[in-house]
């Protein structure tokens, strides 16, 4: 186990080193690898039995066909190399998922003259999606990775690789396209803890109340057990009229604020739980707030809040 965990890294700094990563790149000799397929290495054995009987024999047809054959399988390792030789792939932007979510990763590959056919991608060899590309065009391949933890999901090398046209041969390729996708915490329902809507709605009350040009004054109502000191008409109780409460007409759309010190459970529960309400107050458009220990985001709505908030709880606590 040892020795094999020195060779896997090793394998992996030489492929740093020959291959450097790159958002697009180009497959050239320097980066094509080419060995006989399972299918070719029979296949060069049987001329190898051919060659011996012929020579045992002195047979001049079995000479002619072994040559022959032997000829077609040099012609195939050319075939094979051109078939990968040229060809340019580059990484697509990937759409973010959620925890648990299959995560797509989308390859382009481009053609700049000839078309190819049967270029097989993936992650191993064991798993390849198989596609053609037409000359001077190109195609998209979509690949996927289960995403089974919040953070960025980065993607592995990319296998590459053609057998055509004989497939007695392999040339392949490992590439770093650099391709990453966010994962967002998986959504978990609950409850909204109501220090989120009540503490939050009385500082806003009062900040509201003092603000000038914010809500419009809408009269004066007896003051009742539970309202904001704040919005206390201390004039009017100088004036002998009692505790009178100020009244105004926008003050029932406060902005409720998610605080994650204040929810229930573990870490990952937690913020599993605060990503469900961004969902949900989102869909509503109703603006909302995110605190996640010194990182607050402020008060607001529509798609690029809700995605500033999920980036943040998907980020929340690992390097960026």
């Amino acid at each position: 186990m040892y020795h094999s965990g020195w060779l896997q890294r090793g394998w992996r700094r030489w492929l740093d080193r020959r291959i450097p990563a790159a958002r697009q790149l180009e497959l050239n000799q320097r980066r094509i690898f080419i060995l006989p397929s399972a299918a070719g290495v029979t296949f060069a054995v049987t001329l190898l039995v051919m060659l011996l009987a012929a020579i045992n024999y002195q047979n001049s047809m079995a000479y002619a066909l072994t040559f022959l054959l032997g000829a077609l399988f040099v012609v195939a390792i050319l075939h094979t190399y051109r078939n990968l030789a040229g060809l340019q792939l580059s990484a697509s932007n990937n759409s973010a998922v959620f925890s648990g979510e299959q995560a797509a990763f989308t390859v382009q590959l481009h053609s700049p003259q000839r078309a190819r056919l049967a270029i097989a991608l993936g992650w191993s060899a064991d798993a390849l999606e198989c596609l053609d590309v037409p000359g001077d065009g190109q195609a998209e391949c979509r690949l996927s990775l289960p995403a089974s933890r919040r953070g960025w999901l980065l993607a592995p090398r990319l296998r590459v690789e053609s057998r055509y046209p004989l497939g007695l041969l392999v040339a392949w390729s490992w590439l770093d396209l650099q391709q990453r996708v966010l994962v967002y915490p998986a959504p978990l329902s609950c409850t909204l803890p109501p220090l989120a809507a009540g503490q939050q709605a009385e500082e806003l009350d009062g900040r509201r109340a003092r603000a000038e040009g914010v809500d419009d004054f809408a009269g004066l109502r007896a003051y009742q057990p539970g309202d904001a000191l704040q919005r206390l008409d201390w004039k009017a109780y100088s004036r002998g009229q009692g505790l009178q409460v100020r009244q105004f007409q926008a003050l029932a759309g406060h902005d409720w604020c998610l605080d994650l010190a204040v929810m229930e459970g573990d870490l990952e529960s937690r913020l599993s739980q605060l990503c469900h309400w961004v969902l949900q107050l989102s869909a509503q458009q109703q603006p909302f707030a995110l605190r996640l220990g010194g990182l607050e985001i402020t008060p607001g709505s529509g798609a690029q809040h809700r995605e500033q908030c999920l980036q943040a709880l998907a980020l929340y606590g690992k390097a960026a």
